[in-house]
C-alpha cells in the first residue's frame, strides 16, 4: 500500500482553478444581462409617477383656475409655476419629463407630459390629460390603459 507524501498536492490543494473561476464569471454575467434591463425598465416606471403626479397636480391648477376666471388658461405663471411652459418634472435633481399645456380655451384644455433624455426609450412615450378625465399616451408602444 502506498501513502502519498505529505507534500503531495492532492492533499493541499487550496485555491480555485482557472475553470472554476471562468465559471463563476460566466453565471454573474449571465445574471447581470438578464438582471440589468429588468432594473433599468423599473427605474423608468418609477419615473413614469412622477409624470402622471405632475399632470394630475397641473389638471387640479386648472380646474382652480377655472373656478375662479370661468376659462382655462394656458399661462404657467397663472398656474403658479415660475414661468412659462413647457416645465420640466424633476427626478431628484433631474428631468426626465416635461409637462405643458398643449391647448387651453374657455372651455377645454389639454395636458401633455412629454419624455425627455433616458427616458425617451419608455415603451408608454407621452402621457396626455384633457378636461374631462380623459387619459392618453402617444408614441409608445403600450396602450393607455397599462400605462396610466
Amino acid at each position: 500500500m502506498t501513502t502519498l507524501p505529505a507534500s503531495s498536492p492532492r492533499r493541499h490543494r487550496r485555491g480555485f482553478t482557472l475553470i472554476e473561476l471562468m465559471v463563476v464569471v460566466a453565471v454573474a454575467a449571465l445574471l447581470a444581462t438578464v438582471a440589468y434591463p429588468s432594473y433599468v425598465n423599473q427605474v423608468r416606471k418609477s419615473r413614469r409617477a412622477d409624470a402622471k403626479t405632475a399632470l394630475l397636480d397641473l389638471a387640479a391648477r386648472q380646474e382652480r383656475y377655472f373656478s375662479i376666471n370661468n376659462s382655462y388658461t394656458s399661462s404657467g405663471t397663472n398656474l403658479g409655476y415660475a414661468g412659462a411652459f413647457p416645465q420640466n418634472v424633476l427626478t431628484g435633481s433631474t428631468a426626465y419629463y416635461q409637462i405643458n399645456v398643449t391647448a387651453a380655451s374657455a372651455t377645454a384644455y389639454t395636458l401633455a407630459a412629454t419624455p425627455i433624455g433616458d427616458q425617451t426609450a419608455d415603451p408608454c412615450g407621452s402621457y396626455g390629460l384633457d378636461q374631462s378625465g380623459t387619459q392618453t399616451t402617444a408614441g409608445g408602444t403600450l396602450s393607455a390603459a397599462s400605462c396610466w
